[in-house]
């Protein structure tokens, strides 16, 4: 779904603002195979070790695509902290984006290749802070035309 909305934190410019909405579904192992993350008909799975040295996972999910005025554009939609001795297992059905998916002009309009990425930050009880970035990965075309009714 796809709206164009006057943008009031800059130019008096109507911008695209886009509504995601996915389904994740992640199991937390302490299994010694690693990391693993693959795409399963829209969903994302993945599969972690929480070792000792594992405080708490940051997950996220950010959208990346281009348009004719940045080759890259990346956008978070959506994030979750996860402790150590939560439930190990995540299972979300029809989310909505947490944060909203503004453009800076109309380049979500009729976008073919929007490509939704989990990643997410090992938060460890002493090192280094390593990013990891999810091996899967879907890519979603936007409609090409504006949507007019007012459901959000």
């Amino acid at each position: 779904l796809r709206k164009n909305v006057e943008d009031f934190t800059g130019p008096r410019e109507r911008s695209d603002l886009g509504f995601v909405t996915f389904d994740i579904t992640a199991d937390i192992l302490n299994r010694k195979s690693g990391l693993q993350t693959f795409w399963n008909k829209n969903t994302l799975m993945l599969f972690f070790i929480f070792d000792w040295n594992v405080k708490q996972l940051f997950l996220y999910l950010s959208a990346e695509y281009s348009t004719k005025n940045n080759a890259l554009n990346q956008v978070v939609l959506w994030d979750k902290i996860m402790l150590r001795g939560d439930n190990p297992r995540l299972s979300l059905k029809d989310m909505k984006s947490k944060y909203f998916f503004f453009d800076d002009g109309n380049g979500l309009k009729g976008n073919r290749n929007i490509t939704l990425t989990l990643s997410w930050n090992v938060v460890p009880n002493a090192g280094i802070l390593p990013l990891v970035t999810g091996s899967g990965h879907v890519s979603v075309p936007f409609p090409d035309t504006y949507e007019t009714t007012k459901s959000y």
